[in-house]
């Protein structure tokens, strides 16, 4: 098969990873949207529904924040009455005393005021989580339903990482964002305007001073961010080499190890993690500077405040309770700044995410059933090619009008090198790419004018590289056909020569295949795929390499179960190996898409074309 070209779509490596830092998720400058606006948009409509609930997050949140913002005002109120009253007991004023009363009475209003604080911040965390999981739920299961009404083309054409990275990656964090990130912007953005409100109301003097400082964070800030950035873009590059090379040195282990390339393996590792180190060290320590700095000029000020605020109070400008409070929205002034920052940062990053989900949303589906789609109830298995063309790229034609006649119970081989159209043949066939010319009919009838699933139910597939999910082997082998009974999946794994190696295992067909089904052998896995498609009794076989993984003794049994099997069946068998195809009604020779010979093994071989030299140059010992 001629595979279509592989495309790593744009922004497929998703950084995941604990958030924090002014520079967004781990430190690292915050991915961005190519049309921020629209996927903002786009995400909102997925929110829409739930507006109500967010307006009453909005409000707890304001409502949260405004009741901490308000308690330094008011225990300043306590500071300033305890002062008065120790300085008229220090005067020696007639009846002066500590009026605990009031001070009880403020503690009280304060103890109060930090309740309804925690109870709405608790109240706001609470409906968002589930605002939050109940979008995120809505986005996963239509990309879900989506990937099932994909073509082949599109999982042809994108890697399999990529695909579970926007699956995964890109969804938690659109969860995290919703969850955290939003009530914590209105928390920062509240914080921020009330802080100033509060100041500005104490003393506008004192706010003046305190704002000479600003600028400086902020080019501080600047300065450091900018500088770490080329940093973090090396380390996230390195770390990228990295987790390749342990990726392939330890999924290839066995041969690294057998060619005794341990040492150049741990010297490579070495070089790249030194790289690495540089630049996470350099990364890390840069943007390590920018808390330190604005904590050493947040400081500066908080002296110029209390050096100010002093004559103040002396003067009777403001009351020493107003300095104290003012002094605290100063030190809390800089927390929101810094926060805000982050979190935008954050938020770019999860546009970014919402817009890769959004792409595979957009992607072209599989063109629908028609309206009058037909069901074949018993297919005979009568299948022709009339003039077909098929290209992966338009411009490189790969089949040209393409004719094949199968007549129903012949078994029609397929040969030819790599990349000549073999199995592309086989998704034509089951519809898993749509033709660009001519038609394939099944029992006479176009297969665009039958439904896929009836169409597809009508074959029974054994591939090379076999497929078999983290279940029982009885529940892999049941997977052929829906309901089917003990003694059916039984009869199967014997008719495929499974039976015995099953009960030889301690668990026999109740033994868990793994994810990767690594704890059978390969022969035994393509074993088992062909207990599946016997089970299945289906109308057409397509055989591609199926008996490629087993040995030789296997492969004979195989051979006689496939012969009983394809008995008045349809058969078509791609095949490498030259051996196991003589005996087929029909054996087309294909070359770049082309059928450049047809015929019986015998028919070939006296005709000594193409097929007679393949043929030669395997057995030519």
């Amino acid at each position: 098969m001629k595979a279509a070209p592989r495309i790593d779509s744009p922004g497929s490596i998703h950084h995941d990873g604990p958030r924090g830092g002014p520079l967004g998720p781990m430190g690292r400058p915050a991915e961005k949207a190519k049309d921020f606006k629209g996927t903002f948009n786009r995400l909102l409509g997925y929110l829409k529904p739930r507006r109500l609930r967010l307006l009453v997050v909005l409000l707890f949140a304001v409502l949260s924040t405004v009741f901490s913002i308000v308690s330094p005002r008011i225990m300043g109120k306590a500071t300033t009455r305890l002062f008065e009253n120790l300085m008229q007991m220090y005067n020696q004023v007639p009846g002066a005393a500590v009026d605990f009363a009031y001070i009880i009475d403020i503690l009280l209003v304060l103890a109060g005021l930090y309740l309804f604080s925690a109870f709405f911040a608790w109240t706001q965390q609470y409906i968002m989580a589930g605002v939050a999981q109940e979008t995120v739920y809505d986005m996963r299961q239509d990309l879900n339903e989506k990937l099932a009404r994909l073509p082949l083309k599109f999982f042809d054409s994108h890697t399999h990482g990529d695909i579970l990275s926007r699956m995964s990656n890109d969804i938690d964090n659109i969860s995290i964002t919703l969850q955290q990130s939003l009530t914590q912007l209105i928390t920062a953005v509240v914080t921020l305007a009330g802080v100033l409100i509060m100041m500005l109301i104490i003393s506008p003097w004192l706010t003046l001073i305190f704002a000479v400082v600003l600028p400086l964070s902020a080019l501080v800030t600047k300065a450091a961010a900018k500088r770490s950035q080329k940093f973090f873009a090396a380390q996230q590059k390195e770390l990228g080499l990295l987790n390749g090379h342990v990726e392939e040195m330890y999924t290839g282990h066995q041969i690294v190890k057998a060619f005794g390339h341990e040492p150049e393996s741990i010297e490579h590792f070495n070089a790249v993690n030194d790289k690495l180190y540089e630049a996470g060290w350099k990364a890390q320590f840069v943007s390590g500077l920018i808390m330190p700095l604005l904590s050493f000029i947040n400081n500066v000020g908080y002296v110029l405040v209390c050096v100010a605020g002093g004559i103040f109070v002396t003067n009777r400008m403001i009351t020493i309770g107003d300095l104290q409070a003012f002094i605290q929205y100063s030190r809390q002034f800089t927390q929101p700044i810094v926060q805000t920052a982050n979190i935008i940062n954050i938020i770019q990053s999860t546009i970014a995410s919402a817009e890769r989900v959004f792409e595979i949303l957009d992607e072209a589906e599989e063109i629908p059933d028609k309206t009058d789609a037909k069901i074949i109830e018993l297919p005979q298995g009568e299948i022709e090619f009339r003039q077909v063309s098929f290209s992966y790229q338009p411009d490189v034609p790969l089949i040209e009008a393409m004719n094949i006649q199968v007549n129903p119970g012949q078994t029609i081989a397929i040969v030819g090198p790599t990349g000549a159209g073999k199995t592309t043949l086989v998704n034509l066939l089951m519809r898993f790419y749509e033709i660009d010319a001519g038609e394939i009919t099944v029992d006479g009838v176009d297969i665009r004018d039958i439904k896929r699933g009836s169409l597809r139910s009508m074959f029974g597939m054994v591939l090379q590289d076999t497929w078999l999910f983290n279940g029982t082997i009885r529940d892999n082998i049941a997977y052929g056909q829906a309901g089917a009974s003990e003694d059916q999946v039984i009869q199967a794994a014997r008719a495929a020569h499974a039976d015995h190696f099953i009960r030889t295992l301690t668990e026999g067909y109740d033994t868990v295949l793994n994810e990767e089904a690594s704890n059978i052998s390969q022969g035994q896995k393509q074993l088992l795929a062909i207990a599946r498609a016997i089970l299945a009794d289906p109308a057409v076989l397509i055989l591609d390499e199926a008996t490629s993984s087993v040995d030789t003794r296997t492969e004979v049994y195989i051979q006689k179960a496939m012969i009983a099997l394809m008995d008045k069946r349809t058969s078509f068998v791609i095949a490498h190996r030259l051996s196991t195809i003589r005996d087929a009604d029909l054996i087309l020779v294909m070359n770049e898409g082309r059928i450049i010979e047809q015929g019986t093994h015998n028919h070939l071989l006296a005709a000594k074309g193409f097929y007679a030299d393949l043929y030669r140059s395997q057995f030519s010992a």
